[in-house]
């Protein structure tokens, strides 16, 4: 099982891990492959740190080394099957990021139940 973090999810996982249930944690801890943060999630922390609704977390890209978690960039294939998702969920870094787990074969650690009605494989964050 290949992962993707979810925003809220990666945040957790670096700030508060006991916000993860008990059993995601230790998947994201004990993952054979690497565990993937989308540019997309990087995107979002941006903006909302931007507009006053997040705080920076502290050194995210070393936070993300110390972690070994792994960058998933945003390719053109990812931003054009966006287009093809029924509008299940409006949020658009959401959208991406089901894009990504469709053509990459990943599983999304979320707990938003709206990225789960699309055809992704998911972990509950």
């Amino acid at each position: 099982m290949r992962l993707l973090l979810d925003t809220h999810a990666l945040l957790w996982a670096l700030e508060n891990p006991s916000l993860l249930r008990a059993e995601t944690r230790t998947a994201i801890e004990r993952a054979r492959t690497p565990v993937l943060v989308s540019a997309a999630s990087a995107w979002e922390i941006g903006i909302k740190i931007a507009v006053g609704k997040l705080r920076a977390p502290l050194d995210l890209m070393q936070q993300l080394r110390d972690k070994r978690f792994t960058p998933l960039p945003v390719t053109v294939e990812h931003g054009l099957r966006v287009g093809e998702l029924p509008l299940l969920h409006k949020d658009p870094f959401d959208r991406l990021l089901v894009a990504q787990a469709q053509l990459e074969g990943l599983t999304i650690v979320t707990r938003d139940p709206r990225i789960a009605a699309y055809d992704v494989e998911t972990l509950a964050a």
